[in-house]
């Protein structure tokens, strides 16, 4: 008889029954929440999926809120546009961590999209994000745990197979996204 014991990392994670197609997007809003993340968020409600965005009831502050915790939560799907300025967020860099908690445990399906911004600068922590990690620091101390954390979360997110913006037309890109599954 063959043994039903499995390592924790063969265990796919369980699979939810989505009552509905719900996208979060995860964003810098000073980089795109005026231009491409409002574009895809029209060519998405447009395609009749429930999107949220976070411009609307939601409480601004340095700490996420319950609310938008339930929203990562609640979605099936999660689109993280990654900009020059993502890193610079320590609200983005959380949301990020929180995504990928449920990617992992939830089986929610991440769509990533480097938006001005080049995968191995996002992977590696280049150029703007070398510059925001360099803030962190000096804000929460060169060995914090939490710094750690959004380091990591970055680097499994780059590796992604992802859009990318540069050299490409933006509405078509926009239109070009889709989510399956």
């Amino acid at each position: 008889m063959a043994s039903s014991s499995s390592s924790a990392s063969n265990i796919p994670p369980p699979t939810r029954s989505w009552t509905y197609h719900r996208v979060f997007l995860s964003f810098r809003g000073k980089d795109t929440r005026n231009g491409f993340t409002s574009h895809l968020y029209a060519a998405l409600n447009r395609k009749g999926i429930t999107t949220y965005k976070d411009d609307k009831n939601l409480r601004k502050g340095n700490v996420i809120s319950d609310e938008l915790l339930k929203a990562i939560e609640e979605s099936r799907f999660a689109v993280i546009v990654l900009s020059p300025n993502y890193a610079s967020s320590t609200w983005c860099l959380d949301e990020l961590c929180k995504i990928l908690d449920c990617n992992n445990n939830l089986g929610q399906h991440i769509v990533v999209v480097f938006y001005g911004v080049e995968p191995s600068d996002v992977r590696h922590q280049k150029r703007t994000f070398q510059e925001a990690f360099k803030n962190h620091q000096h804000r929460f101390g060169e060995d914090s745990e939490k710094i750690q954390r959004w380091r990591d979360a970055l680097t499994q997110v780059a590796a992604y197979s992802g859009w990318t913006s540069i050299n490409q037309n933006e509405a078509e890109l926009v239109e070009n996204i889709y989510l399956k599954k």
